[in-house]
C-alpha cells in the first residue's frame, strides 16, 4: 500500500553534528564520468558532467561546486519564480474564489488545505479538527522527502544515483541484487520482490523494517518492470545510513532539510528498531509541507541558499522510465505516455488498468506531486508559481479527489482555466 497505517515509534529529534566522515575526493564520483546502458546492454553514452556544470554555472551565476549535478541534464525551460520565502510564517495575500474547492474538500474528509502563489499564502482552510499547527500523518509523501535526502547526498559527492546500491547495502554484495542501482530504487524499477502480502508484512508487522526490506529476494533484473514498492523505498534508509555513518537518518533529515525549511511542526518516525521510516514516517501540516513544494518550485534553492541541486530536482520531476510516464524519482509527474496508477495501494478497492495519456490532463504538463495514502497531496505547478497541499482522511471514492481534480480545482480557484 501507499504508506497505509502501521504501528509507529515517534521520538523527538536529537541534535547531531553531521561531520562528513568520507573523503570529499568522493565528489569526483558525483561528476558522472561514467556511461549509461540501455536494456540490451548497448552503450548510449554520457556527456562529461564537468562541462555541463560549467554551462549551468554560467547560466545561473552560481559556483559549480555549490551544485553538483548527479547526471548531465538540461535545466528546465520553466525558470524559478523570483518570489517570496516564508520566515516563521507565510506572508498572506488573499486571492481567488475558493468556495467550490472548499466545498469539495470539506465533504471528502480533508483536515486542511494551503495554497501558495509566488511564495505567498493565498488560501488556507481547516476542517474535521485540523489546524495550522496540528500535524497529520502524510504517508508516502515521506518518500518524496527521502528522495531529497538522496539528492543532497549525491550533490555532496557521497554517491551517484547510478551507483549500485550494493556499495552501501552489504546484504546485496553477493547475489541477484548486486546490479540494482540507487536510481532503480528511486524510480520503482528495482526488480525487488513485491507482492501484497510481503508489502503489508513490512508495513504492519516487522519491527525492523529496514532489515526486512533489504533481505527480500530479487524477483527480476532491474529496469524491466515498474512496481510501487514500499520495501524498495525503505531499503534507501540503509543507503543513507551507510553514506552518512551517523546511525540516524531522521537526524540527517532534521539538520539538512526540515530545519533549513523552518518545518517546526514536522516529525519523522522510526520503527521499533530505531530506523527512520523512509517509505512512510513523516507527520506534518499543510503549511509545513507547502515549504517543501516551494523548495521544489524554486529548483532546490531556499531564500538564496542552495539545499539540493536544480539538476536533481529536474530529474525527480520528470518521467524516470518509459515503464510509467507518471513517475519520476519518488515524485509523481505529469508525463505523456503509459500511465500506471496505484489506487489499491492508496486504499481503494480496485486499480485502473494502465493507460496512455497523462496523470492530470487538465493541468499543465509541468505539474508534479508528492502523494500519500488516502489522497494526501503536495501539488506543484511551476508554470503558474503554485504550490497546494491537502491532508485528511481517505475520500470514499477514488474519483472524489484525483490528481487532476484537486490540482485543477486549485488553479480554477486562482482563476486559471
Amino acid at each position: 500500500m501507499i504508506s497505509s497505517p502501521e504501528p509507529l515509534v515517534v521520538r523527538p529529534f536529537g541534535r547531531s553534528f553531521l561531520a562528513p566522515s568520507r573523503d570529499f575526493v568522493a565528489r569526483g564520483r558525483a561528476l558522472g564520468l561514467g556511461a549509461e546502458w540501455d536494456r540490451g546492454g548497448v552503450l548510449i553514452g554520457r556527456v562529461l558532467a564537468v562541462g555541463t556544470m560549467l554551462v549551468v554555472a554560467a547560466c545561473t551565476g552560481e559556483d559549480p561546486d555549490d551544485e553538483v549535478s548527479v547526471t548531465p541534464v538540461t535545466l528546465p525551460t520553466v525558470t524559478a519564480v523570483p518570489d517570496a520565502f516564508p520566515g516563521k510564517s507565510w506572508q498572506r495575500a488573499e486571492q481567488g474564489d475558493w468556495s467550490k474547492l472548499d466545498a469539495t474538500l470539506g465533504r471528502t474528509g480533508s483536515t486542511c488545505v494551503a495554497v501558495i502563489k509566488n511564495g505567498e499564502l493565498v488560501h488556507d482552510a481547516y476542517w474535521n479538527g485540523g489546524s495550522e499547527h496540528g500535524p497529520h500523518r502524510v504517508y508516502s509523501i515521506t518518500k518524496s522527502l527521502t528522495a531529497l535526502l538522496l539528492g543532497m547526498a549525491a550533490d555532496e559527492g557521497y554517491l551517484t544515483l547510478d551507483d549500485t546500491a550494493s556499495e552501501e547495502i552489504d546484504e546485496w554484495r553477493i547475489g541477484a541484487a548486486t546490479e540494482v542501482s540507487i536510481r532503480d530504487l528511486l524510480s520503482m524499477t528495482s526488480g525487488r520482490h513485491w507482492d501484497e502480502a510481503a508489502d503489508n508484512r513490512m508495513i504492519r508487522d516487522e519491527a525492523d523494517k529496514t532489515t526486512y526490506a533489504v533481505n527480500l529476494p530479487q524477483d527480476r533484473p532491474p529496469g524491466t518492470k515498474w512496481v510501487y514498492d514500499n520495501s524498495a523505498a525503505q531499503a534507501l534508509e540503509s543507503v543513507l545510513d551507510d553514506v552518512y555513518e551517523t546511525g540516524d537518518v531522521a537526524d540527517i533529515a532534521e539538520d539538512r532539510l526540515l530545519d533549513p525549511l523552518g518545518m517546526r511542526d514536522t516529525t519523522w518516525a522510526r520503527d521499533q528498531a530505531g530506523n527512520a521510516l523512509t517509505f512512510s514516517g513523516v507527520e506534518s501540516t499543510c503549511l509545513d509541507l507547502a515549504r517543501v513544494g516551494h523548495l521544489m518550485l524554486n529548483r532546490g534553492s531556499w531564500d538564496g541558499k542552495r539545499l539540493v541541486s536544480a539538476g536533481f530536482v529536474q530529474q525527480s520531476t520528470r518521467p524516470s522510465s518509459d515503464l510509467n510516464a507518471a513517475y519520476g524519482l519518488l515524485w509523481w509527474v505529469n508525463g505523456e505516455g503509459r500511465i500506471v496508477e496505484v489506487l489499491r495501494q492508496a486504499g481503494y478497492a480496485t486499480d485502473k488498468p494502465p493507460h496512455e495519456g497523462r496523470l492530470a490532463p487538465n493541468v499543465p504538463d509541468d505539474a508534479f506531486w508528492a502523494y500519500g495514502y488516502g489522497d494526501q497531496y503536495v501539488a506543484v505547478v511551476p508554470s503558474e508559481g503554485v504550490v497546494a497541499v491537502r491532508l485528511g482522511a481517505r475520500p470514499a471514492s477514488p474519483d472524489d479527489l484525483t490528481f487532476d481534480g484537486f490540482t485543477s480545482g486549485v488553479l480554477k480557484g486562482l482563476g486559471v482555466e
